[in-house]
Parts: structure tokens; C-alpha cells; sequence
């Protein structure tokens, strides 16, 4: 049943700039392009192959060496020393060639699937696209996995062949190789000269690789990418795209994130996430950007001098990263020329208004938010350059999406909430581009997300009269409380308002009289030491702005939160610590050993 929410949506508005500068944005009029848009013409705004093929490594790379593009810079690769390496779209297409030509060496087949546990060192992007070349499916995974982890995927996915570092191989993956029967070949990144037992010098296969390759013509619904996405159980979820999902990464990235072919494009997403495949690797460079990748881990000082130095214009980060930033304060940003800087957005998790309205004041220019999943592949719903800004809102649907906020009925129907406000889940109408085709051997789970034509995505949420979508958060995450569904987030944004807090999580915890109640965890800013009275202070600031109904019941102090590396509040894993629960799958965590 649904439940009107409170008074979370924040009464401050950001408008839209009335004038743009020197770049137009590419939405105009965000209404009049809805209206006009279909995916048919999305579909012509790349090249395709011949008889009706496509393949995602021609969209990103080939097309802009055949168009003259080719000296371009496509990747501007920094690494942990300072070093910085240009690699142009015609060195991308060459190198690409020359790893596809390997994996076909190495008796690879179309479908067969092609992993990298690598971090992002240039290798990295180029066994991605030269994995899809040679129409094999292409599976990233975090550097940071242990074995575990990396075994687990690696099984499910049937890996054939895994490109990696020496260490990462003889730490993560030769104790238990011999147990995994598909994975025909290692190819190490760093052998010089000398690959540990029973894998291969990438280097000597490539050097004498030829630097031509003829592209595989995969159709539009042959598998390309392989995502993993964890679950509240201990076997993660392997989410399969196709390499039609290349039409909606290039226009999300148009109207999303508003990009230009002579953009200077940093996401500093790993790729080992979906966002940094999608949007770290694909549609930024075909939409022809010069992408950033750093090697080196979150630095606000370093993360500063990357935007002055390297005069980035668009920049796609996360809540997580946002927050430490502003742990950090707006001197560091304001001490920096980043006039060039002409978009910013997030996603990862629903960036705090706090957040938003911090960033206009630091940077000169709001974070736009934005929501989509593992799952859509790519961008749903967005803040966009020619709308306002509602802060807390994921904002409008993208052009081509249908969402809608929907209750499940008895069996396996949905009925459409009409009424502006009310909680039920958020749903989208299938048959996009980029939408995930299933989940590796599980059918069944695969087919419990869709309804009436409608997927489902397991998150609530709110439309309000304008048509703006307001997330309230996972379903397992909503807490019920004497007749009230509260919202994670909405809690969370009103902690964030005190100003000794710069993290927040709230779980339910139960009560015998009132089913639920609000538990909070609040990791505190430097200059501030946990004690009784600050505590009963935040407590009095919650119940002030949220009620008594709403505002946590208490308050604990934590050193850090739980996160996965794309900057997700693990609040499960804090209710399974709270009440000695199962913790399932954490091989996502942030704080893993390496």
C-alpha cells in the first residue's frame, strides 16, 4: 500500500542558466524532444556495420579513424606517478586490432567470454574493446576482489580467458585455477619477459600481432558485456548486455551528461562497475570525447589539480566522492581555475540536496543526479543542463523511457500510482536498448522483474505533479513504522544538515510496539569528537525537521560506513551487524584486501 510521504522534497530551486555560453547543450527543450523522439532515430546517430551488424568496438573507436577523427586523443591515461600517456583513437584502433587478433590466436569464438581484473592502466580499455572486436563478451571485475570474488564470477561466467597483472594472478587466481575448467588462458599485462607458470606474456602476443583486424559483424542482440551486481544472498547476479545497448549509451551520454566531441570527459568511476564501463568507456568515446582515466585512487588535492590541469569540462563522479569533498571544504575548489568546467553530474546512489546546493556554491555549477541500475544499462532518469534543479530529485525520465510509479497487484500484475507523492516502486517500460537480456542461469529470477510490460526495479520512489521522480529507497531498505513507510534517504538528507555529520545510514531495527524503529549510524566530520551531548544534539535536529514519527530513536557513532566501491551505503550489512544476521554477498565492499 502506498503512503504519502512527508515533507522531504526540498523547497529550493535551481534553475536552469539562462544563458549557456559557448556550448548549447544538446537538449533544448527537454519536452518537445520527448515528444519527438524515437529509438529508430537514436539508432542513426551511429554508423552500424554492413547487413544490419553492430558492434560496439566500431561505434567507440573505428568510425572516428574512418570519419578523420583519428589523431584525436581518446584516452588521456594518468598514472599513480605522475606519468601521463595520450593514446589517439587511431593508436586505440590499432592496439584494439592487434588484441583482438590474440584472442582469436588463442582460438577465441564469438560469445566466449574474455575477463580483465586489471586497474585502469591503459590495458585495461584496450582488452575491453578489442575483446569486443572479436564478438566475445566482455566481463570486468574490480581490481580490489579477492579470490573469492574473482573465483566466484569468474565460474559463473565461464571465463575463457583472463587478462591480469602478475600479482593479482598469483594472489587471486592460481590457488584455485586448476578449479575452473573454461579458463583456457591468462595473459599477463606486466610479464617481462618471464609469465608465471601456465599463463602468457600479453606483450610478446601482441608485438607480433598484425595491426589490421577485420571487426566481427555481431548483430544487434549478440551478448557483449557481462555485469555483476551483488544481492542480499552470497551469489552474485550476472547481468548480460547486448551490443544494442551501444544506442543508448551514445545518446544518454548526449542528453544525460550533455557530450561534445571536444570534450575534455572525466568519470572517475573503476570500470569494474557498470557506470565505468558504460560511461568510462563506451559512450564517451563514441560520442568522440577525450576521456581521462586516473589510475590513482580518490585524492581531493589530486582530483583538483586533475581538473585545473587537464581543463576537464564534463565530470561524472559519485555521492560518496561528493561528500568526502566537501569533507574536505570549498577552498580547495575555489583555490583552482575550473572555469572550463561546463557539467557536473552523479550517480551511485541519490545525491543528498546538501550536496547540490554545496557544489553550486564551491564549483559555481550544481552536480545534476541521475538514476539508472546495473540492470538498465544505462542512464533512465537525469537532471539535465536546460531544466531546474528540485535538490534531492533524480529528475525527469529520459527521452525514449516511460517511467512510472507502479504497486504490485495479487499475482503477477502492477496497478499505476496516479497520485502525485505517493510511495510504490519505481518501473520502466521494457524494450530499451541497453536493458539487461537476463541474468546468467537463473531464468527465473530474470522473469520475476517484469510485469505488464513493465520492469521492475526494486527501488520505491515518488512522482511529483511536475514529473519529477523522487527515490525513497530499496524495498528491503524502507522502514515501517507504526503505520509509516520512511524512507532511508529522507533521513539521511536531514542528518546531513547538521553540521558535525558527513556521513549517514539509517536502518529499522524492530520495536515491539511500533514494528519498527529508526536506527541511525553517523560518521562525523574531522573537526568533531562523538560524545553524549552531541549525540542528543543530532537526535533534537532530526526530531526538530523530520517528527517524532520519522527522526531515528537513537543514534550510534561510526569511525566509517559500509560502502561498495561505487559509493552504495551497505545499510543491510549494518542491520545484519545490528541484529546478527546473515551478511551475504560483501565482495563489493570498498574496504577489501588487495
Amino acid at each position: 500500500m502506498t503512503v504519502p510521504t512527508k515533507s522531504f522534497p526540498s523547497e529550493e530551486l535551481i534553475k536552469k542558466p539562462s544563458l549557456f555560453g559557448a556550448v548549447p547543450p544538446n537538449m533544448r527543450n527537454y519536452d518537445n524532444l520527448c515528444a519527438s523522439f524515437c529509438w529508430e532515430t537514436a539508432r542513426n546517430q551511429i554508423d552500424g556495420l554492413s547487413g544490419g551488424a553492430l558492434n560496439i568496438a566500431h561505434e567507440a573507436v573505428d568510425r572516428h579513424v574512418l570519419s578523420g577523427r583519428g589523431q584525436h586523443c581518446a584516452l588521456r591515461c594518468l598514472a599513480k606517478s605522475g606519468a601521463c600517456r595520450d593514446i589517439s583513437y587511431t593508436d586505440l584502433k590499432r592496439a584494439t586490432d592487434r588484441f583482438a587478433h590474440v584472442l582469436a590466436d588463442l582460438g577465441a569464438k564469438p560469445g566466449d567470454t574474455v575477463f580483465s581484473l586489471l586497474g585502469r592502466v591503459p590495458e585495461l580499455y584496450i582488452t575491453a574493446l578489442g575483446a569486443l572486436k572479436a564478438g566475445a563478451v566482455f566481463c570486468p571485475l574490480f581490481s580490489a576482489f579477492g579470490p573469492e570474488p574473482v573465483q566466484s564470477r569468474m565460474t559463473i561466467g565461464k571465463a575463457k580467458i583472463l587478462i591480469t597483472t602478475t600479482n593479482y594472478y598469483q594472489r587471486k587466481v592460481a590457488p584455485w585455477r586448476t578449479k575452473l575448467q573454461s579458463l583456457q588462458h591468462v595473459l599477463i599485462i606486466d610479464a617481462h619477459g618471464a609469465p608465471p607458470e601456465g599463463t602468457l606474456d600479453l606483450d610478446v602476443l601482441l608485438a607480433s600481432a598484425p595491426a589490421v583486424f577485420e571487426i566481427v559483424h555481431t548483430q544487434p542482440e549478440d551478448p557483449a558485456l557481462l555485469h555483476f551486481t551483488s544481492g542480499t544472498t552470497g551469489k552474485p547476479k550476472g547481468a548480460l548486455h547486448v551490443h544494442e545497448a551501444v544506442v543508448a549509451h551514445h545518446m544518454t551520454a548526449r542528453y544525460a551528461l550533455d557530450l561534445h566531441p571536444d570534450d575534455i570527459y572525466w568519470c572517475t568511476a573503476d570500470p569494474g562497475w557498470v557506470t565505468g564501463t558504460s560511461y568510462g568507456i563506451v559512450a564517451p568515446l563514441t560520442n568522440g570525447v577525450t576521456m581521462i582515466v586516473d589510475e590513482a585512487e580518490f585524492d581531493p588535492g589530486r582530483w583538483y589539480e586533475i581538473l585545473e590541469r587537464e581543463r576537464v569540462t564534463v565530470w561524472y563522479t559519485a555521492p560518496t566522492a561528493i561528500r568526502m569533498l566537501m569533507k574536505a571544504g570549498p577552498e580547495l575548489a575555489q583555490q583552482r581555475d575550473l572555469s572550463r568546467l561546463r557539467f557536473m553530474a552523479s550517480v551511485g546512489e541519490p545525491l543528498n540536496p546538501e550536496a547540490i546546493l554545496w557544489s553550486k556554491h564551491a564549483f559555481g555549477e550544481p552536480f545534476h543526479d541521475n538514476w539508472w541500475q546495473t540492470e538498465t544499462g544505462g542512464i533512465m532518469i537525469a537532471n539535465y543542463a536546460v531544466m531546474d534543479i528540485k535538490p534531492g530529485s533524480m529528475g525527469k525520465p529520459l527521452p525514449g523511457i516511460t517511467a512510472a510509479i507502479v504497486e504490485r497487484a495479487n499475482g503477477e500484475g502492477v496497478k499505476i500510482v496516479n497520485t502525485p507523492m505517493m510511495v510504490g516502486e519505481l518501473a520502466l517500460r521494457a524494450g530499451w536498448p541497453s536493458m539487461f537480456r537476463g541474468y546468467l542461469g537463473e531464468e527465473t529470477r530474470y522473469k520475476a522483474c517484469f510485469a505488464d510490460g513493465w520492469y521492475l526495479s526494486g527501488d520505491l520512489a515518488m512522482c511529483d505533479a511536475d514529473g519529477y521522480f523522487w527515490f525513497v529507497g530499496r524495498a528491503d531498505d524502507v522502514i515501517k513504522s507504526a503505520g509509516h513507510l520512511i524512507g532511508p534517504f529522507e533521513v539521511e538528507s536531514t542528518l546531513l544538515k547538521h553540521s558535525a555529520v558527513a556521513e549517514a545510514a539509517v536502518i529499522g531495527i524492530p520495536d515491539e510496539r511500533a514494528g519498527e524503529v529508526v536506527k541511525a549510524f553517523v560518521a562525523l566530520k574531522p573537526e568533531y569528537e562523538a560524545s553524549e551531548e552531541l549525540r542528543r544534539d543530532i537526535l533534537g535536529h532530526a526530531r526538530k525537521h523530520l517528527g517524532p514519527a520519522v527522526a531515528p530513536r537513537t543514534v550510534a557513532f561510526a569511525d566509517d560506513l559500509p560502502k561498495t566501491r561505487s559509493g552504495k551505503i551497505m545499510r543491510r550489512l549494518l542491520k545484519a551487524h545490528e541484529l546478527g544476521l546473515p551478511e551475504g554477498d560483501t565482495s563489493t565492499l570498498e574496504k577489501m584486501t588487495s
